[in-house]
């Protein structure tokens, strides 16, 4: 019987190891594959129910313990709303947002304590990242009961609009002729102004909270920004109501993490009014939304199959009649 040669056994042993190998090469990739189909699954099975979570806390907003409307803020990758979401009769303020979305939140008020008199307040230095849009909400209260009895509101120098020629109360002790407006463009570069100018007929002296006064006027401003951390992760975050009267501290807010996998580039949330047209202006997505379309693009690796898993529900508000 002929033994191998030095040669032949070299050949045979090499041969024996590329086979091997190819055979450890193709049982790691099995277990690659199986490994990423397993994420992707569990992934998707989280997202899922976080989807399911979601839209009963949607369907169920309501007004806020401290009055606030039921939505808050309505972007396409942030969306905050109050609804009484684990059951104890108390309004939580609930949050989802994609991780590289950031937004807050600042009111302050001015008085005008002279006939036809203004006043004027400023927001400075709130962003941590790059501002994707901004919006404030005006009211006001005074000597605001005829047709000449009004306030023009500014920003940075821009007229937005006139408040209360029509439809607002001498002295009310609330406030009236409350509006929304876009201000992006006056806010990207991290300062705005707003002011109030109120009317020659604005004379009265009313004394709601602060005596002696003819106007007031309040300003609450928010914006939404993009973060630099956390770019994949769709988020969760509550506040639960606290004080009388009630306020929601933003610091106090409880985040968790819905999915680590997002990928969308479309939005995450659209809104639909009672005909079911879409609304793209922002402020009238507060007043106008009826219907929401929640959208989620799950993908444990995009680089691995399996691919892009999509998950898409609607929902209705319930608390918001349709007309």
């Amino acid at each position: 019987m002929r033994s191998f040669t030095l040669i032949e056994t070299i050949i045979a042993i090499a041969v024996f190891a590329l086979i091997s190998a190819g055979i450890t090469g193709f049982i790691v990739i099995g277990y690659r594959t199986f490994g990423f189909s397993w994420q992707q699954s569990v992934a998707i099975d989280e997202a899922r129910k976080g989807i399911e979570a979601m839209v009963k806390e949607i369907r169920e907003a309501k007004v806020g313990e401290d009055g606030s409307y039921a939505i808050s803020l309505a972007e396409d990758k942030e969306f905050i709303f109050f609804s009484d979401i684990n059951k104890d009769g108390q309004t939580e303020r609930v949050r989802y947002f994609l991780g590289t979305i950031g937004s807050g939140s600042q009111t302050k008020q001015c008085v005008v304590f002279s006939a036809g008199g203004t006043c004027d307040v400023s927001f400075n230095n709130f962003l941590s990242g790059s501002l994707i849009s901004a919006q404030v909400t005006v009211s006001l209260e005074g000597d605001l009961g005829m047709s000449n009895e009004y306030a023009d509101i500014f920003s940075d120098g821009d007229n937005l609009s006139r408040l209360c020629q029509f439809g607002c109360f001498d002295c009310a002790g609330a406030w009236r002729g409350t509006a929304i407006f876009d201000v992006t463009a006056q806010a990207i570069d991290n300062n705005i102004q707003f002011i109030a100018d109120g009317s020659s007929g604005v004379n009265t002296h009313c004394d709601w909270q602060e005596p002696n006064h003819t106007l007031k006027a309040k300003f609450e401003f928010s914006w939404t920004e993009t973060l630099a951390t956390g770019e994949r992760d769709f988020k969760k975050g509550i506040i639960n109501p606290v004080g009388d009267p009630a306020e929601y501290p933003l610091d106090q807010e409880q985040v968790q993490t819905i999915s680590s996998y997002v990928r969308n580039a479309p939005p995450i949330f659209r809104y639909f009014d009672g005909a079911g047209q879409e609304i793209q202006i922002l402020p009238a997505r507060l007043r106008d939304t009826k219907i929401m379309e929640v959208y989620l693009i799950i993908n444990v690796n995009p680089n691995q199959p399996p691919q892009d898993f999509e998950l898409k529900s609607r929902v209705q508000l319930r608390n918001l009649k349709i007309e």
